[in-house]
């Protein structure tokens, strides 16, 4: 009897023993398995929390809209109506058109051809200034821009109405001579240095303007053009520029609009990969 119980008292203590050993094991280990416990993942709250400007619409209030004047556009108006005046009452009614035309045939005074090149004068007068350090109202871009709707609007009025109306020139020479293309293009130029500096000093526009006067007076010196192809030119090239001084910032505005709106719809993906020793993963959030 004896035997047989030592064998089973025997692993009795054994277990007895090591469970205490293990117990001993575990207050030992207690605090290094402390400095081991797994941190909190890392929180994406102040990233979700912080407001995405892209996604907040924010109105281009900034672009200054002008309102349509009309008193602005009595002087333009006036010339191109009595210009169209003097087109159609010219064959019948010895007016300014008969009276220039007689001056230049009765003196044949000597032609004069710096017209080809005054026309771009006051337009080329605004990068001048900006070169030499005078800013004017807008930057590079947006009075390029500016200039180039002009001149569209200016070409493509001038020839649709040549082509048109083919009065002939008074030399004879073609019959496209109403309005006056060199004249509107001067006086469009005069008014696009007007609009840009206009603030700094008026001089500069009214500088622009004589250049542009002076132009279509040339065209009728050099027998080229009627008084009434030159005063339509000069109105048409002023309203050209005021045109685009008016629909630019209306576009431009709708541009930015269109392109805020579309930044606001953007979805914006968050990833935050972490590891603290024991754990690792990978956050993410979504940001709309």
């Amino acid at each position: 009897m004896k035997n047989a119980c030592t064998p089973t008292i025997t692993l009795f203590l054994s277990l007895l023993l090591s469970g205490q050993g293990l117990c001993r094991a575990q207050e030992a280990w207690m605090p290094e398995l402390a400095a081991f416990e797994p941190a909190a993942a890392p929180t994406l709250a102040p990233a979700l929390n912080t407001p995405n400007p892209a996604a907040t619409f924010i109105p281009s209030s900034t672009i200054e809209i002008p309102e349509l004047n009309l008193a602005q556009l009595a002087i333009p108006l006036s010339l191109m109506t009595y210009g169209m005046f003097e087109a159609a009452m010219t064959p019948n009614f010895k007016l300014l058109n008969y009276a220039a035309h007689n001056a230049v045939e009765t003196y044949k005074p000597r032609k004069i051809g710096i017209d080809d090149y005054t026309q771009f004068l006051p337009m080329a007068s605004v990068y001048a200034l900006n070169a030499f350090g005078i800013k004017g109202k807008h930057n590079f871009a947006d009075r390029t821009i500016i200039l180039g709707m002009a001149s569209i609007f200016m070409a493509a009025s001038v020839n649709a109405i040549k082509y048109t109306v083919r009065e002939q020139r008074p030399d004879g020479s073609t019959r496209n001579s109403f309005p006056s293309g060199h004249t509107a293009t001067a006086f469009m130029g005069a008014e696009f240095l007007w609009q840009e500096y206009k603030d700094v000093s008026p001089w500069y526009g009214v500088c622009g303007y004589a250049v542009a006067a002076a132009t279509g007076a040339l065209r009728v010196h050099n027998n080229r053009h009627w008084v009434g192809d030159v005063l339509f030119g000069a109105g048409l090239g002023m309203l050209s520029t005021k045109a685009a001084y008016y629909l630019y910032p209306r576009i431009k505005q709708k541009i930015l609009q269109n392109k805020e709106k579309k930044k606001s719809s953007n979805v914006t993906y968050l990833f935050a990969p972490y590891y603290n020793g024991v754990q690792g993963g990978l956050s993410t959030a979504m940001h709309f």
